[in-house]
């Protein structure tokens, strides 16, 4: 019988034999988010020991972050490269490539709060996700229009907003866990 720490949140699958992974891209992210567990230890927080966050999304979240972190990485480069140092302000170029190293550090503690099950997870994820808004807002904003504010838009609708509701979504759920730890921890319910 497993004990509390190794018990799934309810009705939420995690093993590779659960109904509802048999898509093969679901299978594999599992496999790598699996690794990781392996490679990575849990947090050591109280509350991480009474019931661990082990739902589906939560340990997908590592790779997807980590991912989108490496490839934050090079798009860096090119950004501090490739933007004209002026435009219509001192700097425009450092300011970009200095927001986009910001949004990886962000996507990096995101991934290792996630592939902890940390209690940090819902400040990392929140301010990620903020900072994936704001990239978005002035990404389209910013642009001279034609082509450029057409990569912009899809830019946004594509990655960086469906990837800041990732963020939120996962603030939000591990501030629930964090909540339930808290009752188990105490031994007390909600007040009526």
């Amino acid at each position: 019988m497993p004990s509390p720490d190794d018990r799934p949140l309810p009705g939420i699958p995690v093993s590779p034999g659960d109904p509802g992974l048999n898509v093969p891209a679901a299978q594999a992210l599992d496999r790598v988010a699996g690794q990781l567990d392996e490679l990575v230890p849990a947090t050591y927080e109280p509350g991480s020991r009474v019931l661990p966050d082990n739902a589906r999304l939560v340990r997908w979240a590592a790779p997807l972050f980590l991912g989108c972190a490496a490839i934050l990485l090079p798009w860096i480069v090119i950004a501090a490269v490739t933007l004209p140092s002026h435009q219509l302000s001192q700097n425009y170029d450092v300011a970009w490539a200095g927001y986009d190293v910001g949004l990886l550090v962000g996507l990096v503690w995101t991934a290792l709060s996630a592939l902890r099950r940390s209690a940090r997870l819902t400040i990392a994820a929140a301010a990620t996700g903020a900072l994936l808004v704001a990239d978005a807002w002035f990404d389209v904003l910013t642009s001279p229009g034609g082509w450029d504010l057409a990569e912009a838009v899809a830019m946004s609708a594509v990655a960086e907003l469906p990837l800041a509701t990732l963020c939120f979504w996962l603030a939000f759920h591990s501030q629930e866990v964090a909540e339930r730890r808290l009752v188990l921890l105490t031994g007390r319910g909600p007040r009526r």
